[in-house]
This record gives C-alpha cells, sequence and structure tokens, in this order.
C-alpha cells in the first residue's frame, strides 16, 4: 500500500520540472489614494532594485524638483524593501505624513512546456498567483488623519542618529562626505516604526490558481 501511495508523487514532480517560467505579469490597479495629482510619482519596488539607486531618484523628485507627494508600492517578496525605503525618506527628510495600504495584487505567470508530446499542441500554463502588496504614499502637505493607515510626522529631534540606523553616514565633520554602504534592512526596526494592522485576510503567503493554455 505505501509504495502505491507514494508511486504518483514522483512522476507529478517530474512533469512539472519540464515547465520554465517565460512571462510574469502584474495587474494593473489605480493607486488606493483619492485626489493624487495626476503627476504624482510612483516608486514601484521590484524584488530585484537597489534600494540605492531607488533612494537617488526619489529623493531628487522630491528636493530637486519639488515634488509634494510620492508614493512607494510593492507586492510579494518586495513588501519589505519598499518600506525600508519608506523609513529612509521620512529620516532623510523628516516632516514628512504617511497613509498606509495594504491589499491582494495577482500577478500573472507564464508557463512553458519544454518537453511537449511529439506531434501535440503546444502547451503553456497560466498561474495567478494572489500576493499581499502594500501601497505608502508620503506627503509633504497635511492629509486626512481620520483615514485608515493614516502616521503623523515623526519628531526631528535624533534625527542624525537615526539616519544612520538606516545606514547614511550624517557626521558630515568626521566622516568627511563619505558614505558607508547600506546594511540589510532591520525587521525589528522596520515593524516598530511601520504601525500597520493586517487585516486576517491578507495574512499568508497568498493564493494560486493555475490553468492551462492549450495552443494549436
Amino acid at each position: 500500500m505505501a509504495a502505491e501511495g507514494g508511486g504518483a508523487k514522483p512522476v507529478a514532480q517530474s512533469r512539472m520540472e519540464n515547465f520554465r517560467k517565460v512571462r510574469t505579469s502584474e495587474e494593473e490597479s489605480p493607486l488606493p489614494f483619492p485626489d493624487l495629482p495626476p503627476d504624482v510619482v510612483e516608486m514601484k519596488v521590484k524584488e530585484g532594485s537597489k534600494i540605492r539607486n531607488l533612494m537617488n531618484f526619489a529623493m531628487a523628485q522630491m528636493e530637486l524638483k519639488g515634488s509634494r507627494q510620492i508614493v512607494f508600492s510593492g507586492c510579494g517578496r518586495a513588501v519589505t524593501k519598499t518600506i525600508t525605503c519608506v523609513e529612509i525618506m521620512k529620516r532623510k527628510l523628516g516632516g514628512l505624513h504617511q497613509v498606509t495600504k495594504i491589499r491582494y495584487k495577482t500577478l500573472l505567470e507564464v508557463w512553458e512546456n519544454q518537453d511537449p508530446l511529439p506531434g501535440g499542441p503546444a502547451q503553456n500554463l497560466t498561474v495567478h498567483k494572489n500576493v499581499p502588496s502594500i501601497c505608502i504614499l508620503l506627503s509633504r502637505d497635511p492629509l486626512d488623519p481620520n483615514q485608515t493607515g493614516y502616521q503623523p510626522p515623526e519628531p526631528r529631534h535624533g534625527l542624525g542618529t537615526q539616519l544612520g540606523e538606516a545606514g547614511e553616514d550624517t557626521s558630515g565633520s568626521t566622516a568627511k562626505g563619505l558614505k558607508r554602504p547600506l546594511p540589510p534592512p532591520r525587521q525589528e526596526l522596520l515593524t516598530k516604526k511601520l504601525q500597520v494592522q493586517v487585516p486576517d485576510s491578507l495574512r499568508g503567503s497568498g493564493t494560486t490558481d493555475c490553468q492551462p493554455d492549450h495552443h494549436h
């Protein structure tokens, strides 16, 4: 009986090994913030994004181009990196109002069969994956403090020390303008600073729905 029940699993695994992910697309959805200006900058954080590159562009928008608001968004494994970027910007600029929204987003993955049956049609597998997503609005201008997810600006005292913890050197006279590289994000710092209540419906790694596509 044990041999019978365990015989099918290796076969299923071997069949899945024949598929290779060829494309991933993200479901387009409007930002969950009302009354945003049409030219607001959205920083779409990906799992492979470099934090320093993201922050250089975002800081240029806020300091050089005078943007009043900016949005950071990320989903799946990029959520933690999104929060890290927000915390660094809040320490660099100070006085920023914040609104955080958490929701689900759908990713579409297309997997191609690398070993189709001889003479048979090509077969692709489409995977609909629901993953947690986070959108954070930072604003120089006051926001409605009664809306869900609002956080007021943090006090500016001790700003230099906090910047050092986030990986940026602010002691100009001693460091002579040099910057230390950013360390990995501190989970305890992120948890403490980002006071967001995640609904039970959004906890977990998400759900996956697979649909085969047949192309003749």
